[in-house]
C-alpha cells in the first residue's frame, strides 16, 4: 500500500523497481501513472526503462493524488529476499519535484512485512506479503 503526503497539484507518477545487489535496475515491478508522455519525469527509472522498453501495460495504474492511497500488487520472487536486492519507489509530480529514492529499502524477511517512511510525495509504503 502506498500512502501519499497531503500535497497540492497533479497526481504523482511512481515507478516501483527491483534493484540488484549492485544497486542497478533489474526490472520494473509497477508504475502508478498510465500516460507514457510523463514517464521521462521519473528521471533515473526512465534512463533504464527508456533503453529496455519492456511492455509495462499490464503493470500500470492511475496516478495517486495528494493525501490518497492505493494498493499495488507486485510480484517478487522468493530468491530476491535476504539476497541483497532492494526495492525503490521513485515519485514525480508535474511542475514539482522528482524523488529518486522517495522510498528505498533492502528486501529482507523483516522489511517485506513492514512500513517504510517516504522522503518526498510518499508518506509511507506498507508491504503486505501474501
Amino acid at each position: 500500500m502506498i500512502q501519499m503526503t497531503n500535497y497540492t497539484g497533479e497526481g504523482a507518477y511512481i515507478a516501483i523497481s527491483l534493484l540488484n545487489p549492485n544497486g542497478e535496475y533489474e526490472k520494473t515491478l509497477y508504475v502508478q501513472g498510465d500516460d507514457d508522455e510523463w514517464y521521462s519525469d521519473i528521471t533515473n527509472w526512465w534512463q533504464f526503462h527508456g533503453k529496455v522498453r519492456a511492455d509495462i501495460d499490464a503493470i500500470t495504474g492511475a496516478t495517486i493524488s495528494g493525501g490518497g492511497r492505493t494498493i499495488s500488487i507486485i510480484q517478487l520472487e522468493d530468491d530476491k529476499i535476504d539476497a541483497g536486492y532492494k526495492i525503490r519507489f521513485e515519485s514525480a509530480v508535474e511542475d514539482q519535484e522528482y524523488y529518486k529514492d522517495d522510498v528505498e529499502f533492502e528486501l529482507t524477511s523483516a522489511s517485506v512485512k513492514s512500513k517504510v517512511e517516504g522522503h518526498g510525495f510518499i508518506r509511507y509504503v506498507r508491504m503486505m506479503p501474501q
